[in-house]
Parts: C-alpha cells; structure tokens; sequence
C-alpha cells in the first residue's frame, strides 16, 4: 500500500455552465486522482490577463497516491474530457475549466512541464484567498511563510465570495469499506482489484488459487478430484478472508477481494454429485453465517467467447480444455445468487465489450459504475 499524499489544487471556469464545470471536476478528481478532502467557497473574480468573462474559482485539498508527474497527466485529461483545448502559446484565453497543482505535500519539484509550489500562485488573490480557507496555517516550502501570511500581503481585488456551493463527491474508499469483485473464469476479476488497490490505496485480498494443489487434478479428472478441490477451496476462503479481516477496522480501512466466499458455493453446485453436495452445502451455511459480508459486491459479466479468448491467453495449462457451457454453468450460478441474495448490495457490469485494462476510459467507467456517478 502506498501513502496517501495531502495536495492543493486551484481550480476555475469561465466558460459554459462554471458552477457545473467545478462540480463535474470534483467528480472526476474523485474517481481519477483521489480523495477531495476539502472545497472552498466559491468566489467570483474578473478573467486574468485577457477580456473574458468572470471566473468562478475555488481552491481544494485532496489525497492521492499518484506522484506529481503522474497527477499532472491526469489534470491535463480532465482538462480535455471537460471540454479545454490547449494552444501551443502561453496566452491566457477563455476556458471551461482551469486546474492547477499549488502544493504537493512540501515537496519542491522544477521539470521542464511542472514547478510546484505554483509559481505564480503568491500573486494571485483569486488562489490565495481561497486557499486560505482551507489551510491558512499551511508553510509555503520556499518561503517559509504561512499562507495566511502571503494572503495578507496581496491587496484584495475585483474578487468576492458567492452564494453557490459545491458538493464534495463520496469517494470510493470512503463509501465502501469492503468490496468484493467477482466474476467468471477469465473475466478479470483479479486484474481489476489490483488495479483499483493500487489506485485508492485499498488492502488487498487475492484467492490463492495458485497454490491449490488439487486443481490441476480436478481438470484432469473431475469426478475423482471435485470434493476434495471444492472443500479445500472452501476453507482456505474462509481462512484467508476472516484472517485478513479480523486484523481490519473496516470503519477506517478499505479493502477489496477478488472473489467472495458464495463462490465456493456457486462452483459445487456445477462439480459435485448430489449427495456430495449435500453435505458440503451444510459445512457451507455454517461458514456463510460468521463471514463478514461485503459493502458491495460486483459481478463482471463476460460474455462467453471473451472468457474462452481470455484463458487461452493467460496459458495456464490445466484451464485450455475448459468447455463453453461449463462456463456457462457458472455464470447461471452467480446470477442466481444475486438475484437470490437481495440482502447483499449488488451490481452487475457487463464488460464484454470493455478493455479496462488497455482504455481507461473503460476503466474509469467501471469506477463511475462502482461509485455510483
């Protein structure tokens, strides 16, 4: 896990619906780049070198994990997804929306395309007093003084608090604190919590599938190997997820799995016997009751060819001679529960026509999916 990093942000529209331009920012800020903390008020002032109209402006403080290079890139997409065309000159002009790095922490960084703190920022009354209204205490790391105190020193202009407010948009990390993502054989399941671990700075909790010494066996000869495969697997979820969890204070911390325990159940439907079943179903339910329950479960839905396109990609041996409607199976099964299990606050994302993995819009569509945008 990385560390969250505390980063001021001053943001401005003045083109198009402003206040509309600010929020919808926030939003994309919050499912791209982090957790938005703090938002100004929101203040009026006249365009800044150039005729243009007024600009609304407000200055935020967020977490992120992603370095300052790294945010610069995804400031810039924002820019453009919100509608800002950049021109190869420097010249101040109209735009729909305006980002800018103030601090990073109090780190000092000079490259060819980024210098933060802001340059400019201390002669500017349209940062600095929104600035100060969320951290007039905070020590500007090269000149050594408060931005209260820079704040005091620029003679206020044509600038003027409004009667607008923005909504601080619910994080991902804050409005689940466990969410378990689960799909078929070769949806991406894992891929996808790697991803968006590594990205809000979630614990992780991966099946450990690999070391499971019965399932290259089971696709050898299932019959012979499916209790043993499926109870093994059993406990060793319900080991793993109560484990981790346990060391969790759920209230504080955000963490994602790979897979949930009802997908031991959802597989021994399809490979036991009957009477095999039976008796796994009650070592089940007993298990099912005691296990702490995700804030949300997500089901990837692919569609079968991409599932069969995906394994046969991956190589791994023991999977290539896995049948279409084995597959198909198992997909029944995990509808059947979510339709079965209306307790559980479920969604269902059907990605066969996604690659969240080469398009990040795809990915930050899922995202949005997830937070409910």
């Amino acid at each position: 896990m990385d560390t969250l990093k505390s980063v001021y942000l001053s943001l401005g529209s003045n083109m198009g619906n402003r206040l509309g331009n600010l929020q919808k920012a926030l939003e994309l800020i919050s499912i791209r780049i982090g957790r938005v903390e703090q938002v100004s008020p929101v203040y009026e002032t006249v365009s800044f070198g150039f005729e243009g109209d007024d600009f609304y402006n407000i200055c935020v403080k967020i977490k992120t994990v992603r370095s300052p290079e790294n945010l610069l890139d995804y400031i810039l997409k924002i820019e453009t997804k919100l509608g800002r065309i950049r021109k190869e000159t420097n010249e101040y002009e109209s735009r729909p929306i305006d980002i800018d790095i103030l601090f990073y922490e109090k780190e000092i960084v000079e490259t060819s395309n980024l210098q933060i703190p802001h340059p400019n920022m201390c002669d500017r009354d349209f940062v600095m007093f929104p600035l100060s209204d969320i951290t007039n205490n905070f020590v500007h790391p090269t000149k050594n003084i408060t931005v209260e105190e820079i704040k005091s020193n620029i003679a206020k202009g044509n600038i003027k608090t409004i009667d607008k407010t923005l909504t601080i948009p619910v994080s991902l990390m804050d409005k689940y604190s466990y969410i378990a993502i689960e799909g078929n054989i070769g949806s991406g399941k894992t891929t996808l919590s790697n991803m968006i671990s590594s990205d809000f700075n979630g614990r992780k909790i991966l099946e450990r599938f690999a070391d499971n010494p019965f399932l290259p066996l089971f696709y050898e000869n299932p019959k012979r190997y499916a209790f043993t495969l499926e109870m093994s697997f059993l406990t060793d979820r319900h080991q793993q997820i109560s484990e981790n969890l346990l060391q969790l204070d759920l209230f504080k911390s955000f963490v994602i799995s790979d897979y949930f325990l009802f997908k031991s159940l959802t597989f021994a439907q399809i490979t036991l016997q009957e009477d095999e079943y039976g008796l796994y179903r009650k070592i089940f339910d007993i298990l099912y009751k005691e296990i702490t329950k995700p804030t949300l479960y997500v089901y990837l839905h692919q569609n079968t060819d991409n599932l069969l396109k995906n394994i046969k990609k991956r190589g791994r041996d023991y999977e290539q001679n896995i049948e279409p409607s084995y597959l198909d199976k198992i997909n029944k099964g995990y509808l059947n529960f979510i339709d079965t299990h209306t307790e559980l606050n479920s969604i269902i994302i059907d990605t066969s026509k996604l690659d969240f993995v080469k398009n990040e819009e795809d990915y930050f569509y899922i995202l949005e999916r997830i937070v409910g945008v």
